[in-house]
């Protein structure tokens, strides 16, 4: 894996070396093996590099790389898992390079020199995210993968247009930092995400998943897409699928083989869910030697599934290695926070991914893991819920649902999760009382804000904020959402456009890349995206169980009592630890005079959640996560 920056304006830039030697510098950690700079004054391009050495460890990969006609300039962040039959379509269609080395960097770059670029991307199996300068046509490509898997930014700077990996690397390139955008931070504060196109900065956006921006001077960034997440769901439904099974294993296979290729140690997380197990026992199937699996687990028993990923890993075989987190570990992480991320950022699970990714590093270079198998098989809880409790709740009179909101919100959370504690484990769901609360939330909400109450963290964010901007109320694409009647399918697909690309792959991607880890995610190739949204409901959701299809797979590689129980979250006991081990550290920042200080949070309204946390008489760990992060981040950049 690698980071990229670069930018593009109208005659040279004042000092480009130093400033791309310093974006440079500023992704060294996303490939601390080699880096490298490149720009044409004249033309008023720069782009620089930084490498993690995956495939091809000789220089015959350094970058930036120019194609054998030298025409092009790529820099490029990724793996295109199927680089060798892409070249072997080159050789076949004419293409006379004689390559350099076997690095998939070089088959992109000639690719695009044979065939244009979106015809490429098109043939890639991978993430990605790259820019392609063509000195011929004076143009800049700025291509991101069709899920979102690999980041990049871009933004503009007194007439000149700057790119990054990450907000680091452009803002190395910016001529001074801009200012938080008052929307994007009312989002943040209610999301704990920033949903994209924005970023935190003013002036600053996130490339849409699968879109190519094409750039020149003189002319405004045009935006195209070769991939969308709305077409995939828009197809037809295949009415019976009697090979389902056997397709999509098969299937997965193919993919996992494609992924485990490569020049350096190789290894998997193992979580003991579904999704994780599911790849570990692919990676078994068709590897050639046992995989190295890597978990986290905590002393708390309420959060810590580290026994059901042991138990996975016996009955697999694979080589398990596990860390049990405490309090003080986390703490150590909290101060690197604001600088991994970039913006704000209010995941709590970025902790235990983090620790589990430098783990991880510790033994082997890649990690394959399961994220994205919520999203691609329908798993999350409100996608199984949405049909049989959801739907008819919210199809309910107003007069009906207001005082049923009423009633979920009059218990208090203690009391709603001593009630769930009566349920046998086997059926209980974790955080009972916050999603009642959110349910309670829905039920007042009009219908186009139901899923941001849903993703809420904070949902009265205004009330928190000093001139607050214009909150996101409506994601998705709204002739898509109309078509597809199921409530639990308009909430899949919300997930894969929303929560995925900017909650669940934005923490993976800083979390590995901040220790030099290349994750892959095979459950999010695109083949397994579209095969799977081509399943009638019936084989995703089946009664109140999720994920039918995908555990129909796994029983062929798993007994059913290794993976049957609810549904969790790769979570950590914020709540408990926040009135214990992270305490001290939560009062300091919540501290009056420096919240004053920053000027863009209520001291009074935050004092006041944080004392109510403190008391015990509600859990608000997620809100005060959120308004924990940003202050951290605010800090840290703005200090």
């Amino acid at each position: 894996m690698c980071g990229l920056a670069g930018y593009l304006g109208a005659g040279p830039m004042a000092d480009a070396g130093p400033r791309l030697e310093a974006a440079k510098e500023a992704l060294k950690h996303r490939g601390p093996d080699a880096s490298g700079i490149w720009h044409d004054a004249d033309a008023g391009v720069g782009l620089a590099h930084t490498r993690l050495r995956i495939l091809e460890l000789s220089d015959a990969g350094a970058q930036p790389m120019q194609s054998a006609d030298g025409r092009f300039v790529i820099a490029y962040n990724g793996e295109v898992y199927n680089h060798l039959a892409v070249r072997r379509e080159l050789k076949a269609a004419g293409c006379r390079v004689a390559f350099r080395g076997h690095s998939d960097t070089e088959t992109l770059v000639e690719a695009c020199a044979h065939w244009g670029v979106e015809a490429s991307v098109r043939r890639c199996h991978g993430m990605f995210a790259f820019a392609l300068w063509d000195r011929r046509e004076r143009t800049l490509h700025l291509v991101r993968d069709r899920l979102g898997i690999k980041p990049l930014y871009w933004g503009e700077d007194r007439s000149r247009l700057l790119f990054g990996s990450e907000l680091k690397g452009l803002l190395a390139l910016h001529t001074q930092r801009p200012e938080p955008d008052p929307d994007a931070t009312q989002d943040f504060l209610h999301y704990g995400f920033v949903p994209a196109p924005r970023s935190i900065y003013r002036g600053i956006s996130k490339l849409p998943a699968g879109a190519i921006l094409t750039c020149r001077v003189g002319s405004a960034p045009a935006l195209s897409r070769y991939w969308t997440l709305e077409s995939v769901v828009s197809a037809p439904r295949d009415a019976a699928l009697p090979q389902a099974v056997d397709a999509m294993d098969q299937l997965l296979r193919e993919v996992v083989r494609e992924q485990m290729i490569a020049d350096v140690p190789l290894g998997a997380f193992l979580s003991g869910g579904i999704d994780s197990s599911l790849v570990a026992a692919l990676m078994q199937q068709v590897g050639s030697q046992p995989v190295r699996s890597f978990s986290i687990g905590f002393a708390e028993a309420s959060h810590d599934e580290s026994a059901h990923a042991a138990a996975v890993a016996r009955h697999l075989g694979t080589v398990h290695t596990e860390l049990r987190v405490t309090p003080a570990e986390a703490l150590a992480v909290i101060p690197d926070l604001a600088r991994m991320y970039d913006e704000p950022f209010a995941d709590s699970s970025q902790i235990p991914t983090f620790l589990l990714a430098r783990l991880t590093r510790a033994q082997v270079t890649v990690a394959l893991s399961g994220d994205g198998g919520d999203e691609a098989f329908a798993g999350y809880n409100r996608h199984v819920y949405a049909g049989p409790l959801l739907a008819p709740a919210l199809g309910a009179p107003a007069a009906l649902r207001r005082p049923l909101a009423a009633m979920l919100d009059a218990v208090s959370p203690a009391r709603w999760d001593a009630l769930a504690g009566m349920l046998p484990a086997t059926v209980r769901p974790r955080q009972t009382a916050d999603k009642l609360h959110k349910l309670a939330a829905c039920l007042r909400a009009p219908a186009h804000e139901v899923y941001g109450q849903l993703l809420a963290a904070l949902p009265d964010a205004n009330s928190f904020i000093h001139g607050g901007g214009r909150r996101r109320t409506a994601f998705g694409d709204a002739a898509v959402l109309q078509a597809l009647t199921g409530k639990g399918e308009q909430l899949q697909y919300l997930d894969a456009a929303v929560y995925l690309p900017d909650d669940v792959l934005v923490k993976v991607d800083r979390a590995t890349m901040a220790v030099a880890l290349e994750c892959r995610v095979p459950l999010l190739d695109h083949r397994v995206i579209e095969a799977a949204w081509r399943w009638p409901w019936p084989l995703r959701v089946r009664g109140l169980t999720g994920k039918w299809l995908a555990r129909q797979i796994l029983e062929r590689y798993l007994p059913r009592r290794l993976f049957t129980r609810p549904k969790s979250g790769f979570t950590m006991p914020l709540a408990d630890w926040l009135r214990g081990g992270l305490r001290d550290w939560a009062e300091a920042m919540l501290d009056p005079a420096r919240l004053d200080a920053s000027g863009i949070l209520d001291t009074g309204a935050v004092r006041a959640l944080w004392q109510e946390h403190l008391s015990g008489r509600s859990n608000r760990q997620n809100a005060l996560w959120n308004l924990l992060t940003f202050q951290a981040w605010h800090e840290h950049w703005y200090r």
